[in-house]
């Protein structure tokens, strides 16, 4: 019966299922991927997040697959508890991950606090992609009570949409009906946010292919560049997401910066049913 070792980490409480596929890569179809996933039968992941081998300069190439099944391009969390892994494995403080979305590097100090350049945000909008040509920094989008997103490519696409109180936002309503609205051909992760009476900002988060989560990092980056671009904050800002806060900063090459902690939930093992899909 074939196994599978796997290590539950999480960043500000998203979640996710990592498996070291360097050596052997896992057979991981569809219906497997959403019996792990399953919170009550399975063992529950935002992400899961294969570890694979590269041939180019980074340590490693990373795969990341969303709760539903489908295939995403880059996930700012994961990236980070991935980064603290080979960082502890090679007794290093600086690594380079490959993903779709590109190459992101990994920094830190003690290894308390990750990390990592997301590098330099689309703004152009076929490269949300949109649906038509849109000005991204105001495209005109109304959902219910969401309107005037900014478009932002972080490696996925993504819209944050700038409210009064983030917190009052039915985002179980109109997240799902913003991800899939058809001005986004590949859907998008849906962000609304707001100022808090301390300067720093209220964020939370609509995943596409997942649902609201504790906390998301592309979103995070994705908030950063757009309050830089509606003037609403400088280079840098501390943005509290469901989980927690994350340290953001923008680079004077355009690169955004996201730091914050990891942890370790435990260590497991896939068994034969989960992988057949039988949750």
């Amino acid at each position: 019966m074939e196994q599978i070792p796997f290590i539950k980490m999480h960043g500000l409480g998203n979640d996710f299922v990592i498996i070291d596929g360097r050596t052997r890569l896992p057979d991981l179809a569809p219906a497997s991927l959403r019996a792990i996933g399953d919170r009550h039968r399975g063992v529950g992941y935002d992400q899961l997040i294969v570890m694979e081998p590269t041939t180019g300069p980074a340590d490693i190439f990373m795969r990341i697959y969303n709760s539903d099944g489908s295939e995403a391009e880059a996930c700012g969390n994961a990236t980070r508890c991935v980064a603290y892994l080979l960082m502890e494995e090679a007794d290093r403080n600086d690594v380079l991950i490959e993903t779709r979305a590109g190459l992101l590097s990994g920094t830190s100090l003690d290894r308390r606090h990750i990390i990592i350049d997301m590098g330099a945000p689309k703004l152009g909008w076929q490269d949300i992609p949109l649906a038509r040509p849109e000005d991204t920094a105001h495209v005109n989008l109304t959902i219910g009570p969401l309107s005037d997103p900014v478009a932002v490519n972080m490696g996925n696409p993504h819209a944050v949409f700038f409210v009064e109180d983030a917190d009052s936002v039915d985002l179980e309503k109109w997240g799902p009906m913003a991800e899939t609205d058809p001005i986004f051909p590949r859907k998008a992760n849906i962000s609304v946010a707001s100022k808090m009476p301390n300067g720093d900002f209220r964020l939370r988060v609509w995943e596409r292919g997942v649902g609201i989560t504790l906390a998301c990092g592309s979103a995070a980056c994705a908030t950063m560049v757009a309050l830089n671009l509606r003037g609403l904050a400088g280079n840098a800002a501390r943005l509290h997401l469901n989980g927690g806060p994350l340290d953001l900063s923008i680079e004077a090459n355009s690169h955004v910066l996201m730091g914050g902690p990891v942890a370790t939930s435990y260590h497991g093992v896939l068994d034969d049913a989960l992988l057949k899909g039988a949750a």
